[in-house]
């Protein structure tokens, strides 16, 4: 089968990421084009990955070079009107997270998508990780019992010149602050292991940081397998983590690490009596395999090969971005609210800041 034409839109630095990915898997995809309205900057990005055709404008380079598969890496305000550009092409879309500012954006892109493609994908890759993939599968074997209570923390840290960068830190072009920038991250394998959410409490706050957004966010989470979790989002904290703990009624699993894993970052803990049984089921998991964009880029890949839709579908990360969109909605709301509340008549649904915020 010949190659998958792909294309990369938006050549700063997670661009590379996907470049360097998608030329792993040259027998598979070639790279036809990249665009970019930074001239300079698209030069430089192009003759390192070996690029040699440039665009500065999007509908040219649909028109002209006619990809099947678009990279879109450019801040979260352009991705809704690049993506239905390029769905509308007939090609399919990689998004970076947050994939679309707001729930209303990403219905509808789902409304473009076709049963045969093209699809959106969004980037989830830390759910490809050998460890994700070994926790879930101890899961489904009912080798670690009931999921009770989890702790879902990202504590990362970025100073005042990180915002410095004009859409940072802004509701109109961020979206948000950690809680949509840095935690969605952690909070995506979160619903990944523990599934649907059904209600949150939130607060957020802006402690430190000079931004529109909150630089902090605490919440508490039921889900409808009756576990409840605590998640904190934060660009404040100098020992940097992110951290996930997952209490069954058989063992704990936790994982520690700050921008992607491997196998040495988890560790299992059984509870009394389920010792052997436990570890065993951790040890027969899948092994050897580091979360990252490779690992997921390279599944889409074969994926739009095979005709089916990609891991990560549109429906997976509105799953995502409605938890965000309860945390919001609860810390702006001062209330409880329930996942069913944020349909199309919810402020949130149209923005994160909804109708808020109150600081």
């Amino acid at each position: 089968m010949r190659p998958i034409r792909a294309a990369i839109v938006g050549t700063g630095t997670i661009a590379r990421l996907h470049a360097e990915s998608l030329q792993a898997l040259s027998d598979e995809v070639s790279v036809v084009a990249a665009v970019d309205v930074e001239g300079g900057r698209l030069a430089e990005f192009c003759s390192r990955h070996g690029i040699s055709v440039r665009y500065p404008e999007l509908p040219a380079m649909l028109e002209c070079r006619r990809p099947e598969l678009v990279h879109v890496c450019t801040p979260p305000n352009l991705h809704c009107e690049q993506a239905l550009a390029c769905l509308r092409a007939g090609a399919s879309v990689v998004l970076e997270k947050p994939a679309t500012m707001s729930l209303r954006e990403l219905d509808l892109l789902a409304a473009e998508e076709g049963g045969g493609g093209p699809w959106v994908a969004t980037i989830s890759q830390h759910r490809f990780g050998s460890g994700v993939r070994r926790l879930r599968a101890a899961m489904e074997q009912g080798a670690l019992g009931r999921p009770l209570l989890a702790v879902c923390h990202t504590m990362w840290f970025r100073d005042d010149a990180y915002f410095e960068i004009p859409w940072r830190g802004r509701w109109d072009t961020e979206g948000g602050g950690p809680t949509m920038g840095h935690g969605i991250h952690q909070m995506d394998v979160l619903l990944a292991v523990l599934g649907d959410w059904v209600e949150v409490s939130a607060l957020a706050y802006q402690q430190a940081r000079d931004t529109e957004t909150e630089d902090l966010s605490v919440a508490h989470v039921r889900f409808a397998n009756g576990a409840v979790a605590t998640v904190a989002n934060s660009v404040l904290s100098p020992r940097q983590e992110s951290y996930l703990r997952f209490d069954f009624e058989r063992a704990t699993v936790e994982l520690s690490h700050l921008y992607g894993y491997g196998d040495d970052d988890w560790r299992i803990s059984p509870a009394p009596g389920f010792g052997e049984q436990v570890l065993d089921a951790w040890k027969s998991g899948e092994w050897g395999l580091r979360s990252g964009h490779r690992t997921q880029i390279a599944l889409i890949a074969r994926s739009l090969r095979a005709g089916t839709p990609p891991p990560v579908t549109s429906a997976d990360a509105r799953r995502t971005l409605q938890l965000i969109a309860g945390i919001y909605a609860s810390a702006f709301g001062r209330r409880p609210v329930r996942r069913d509340e944020l349909e199309t008549d919810s402020p949130f649904y149209g923005r994160m800041k909804g109708d808020g915020p109150r600081w």
